[in-house]
């Protein structure tokens, strides 16, 4: 029986399940963002925000338990030099996981994974757009054509 086991075993052995979740963590350390199924998702942010969360704090022992997860020197460069620094205020959540709906040939549910701070359609702290309104001219724009006319009415003098 599997009283208080929460984790998904995703159809595989345990080292298989390691390598796998490993290995998906790097392609997203490196690329920011990558498409998988829904389960391989939840289970891929379960195995990635704790290793994430180490890596606000540099030091080589936070290093050294990263990369017996990873094994992968370069992501876990990239982790802890740019996107430590760019989560740092960030108390939780790194990653968003949005559904994609089902894949062609097996019609498995699909899911977009990405790092919540590299998106600058959903970040808040990003540029925005400027917001159109409907009604009356911005004032810059009447005082351009207040101007307009002044010196319109000057040149028919």
């Amino acid at each position: 029986m599997r009283h208080g086991k929460k984790h998904n075993h995703l159809g595989r052995k345990t080292a298989h399940r390691k390598a796998m979740l490993a290995n998906m963590a790097c392609s997203l350390i490196e690329h920011k963002r990558i498409n998988t199924t829904v389960a391989k998702a939840k289970a891929l942010r379960v195995f990635v925000e704790p290793l994430i969360t180490k890596s606000k704090a540099d030091t080589t022992h936070n290093r050294r338990i990263v990369f017996s997860y990873l094994r992968d020197k370069y992501a876990v460069t990239e982790l802890f030099k740019e996107i430590s620094v760019k989560i740092a205020d960030r108390p939780g959540g790194y990653i968003r996981i949005i559904k994609l709906g089902n894949r062609q040939g097996d019609n498995a549910p699909m899911a977009m994974v990405e790092l919540v701070d590299y998106n600058e359609i959903y970040n808040p702290k990003g540029k925005k757009a400027k917001k159109s309104t409907r009604r009356g001219r911005s004032k810059k724009a009447s005082s351009a054509q207040v101007e307009e006319t002044v010196t319109e009415e000057k040149s028919e003098e």
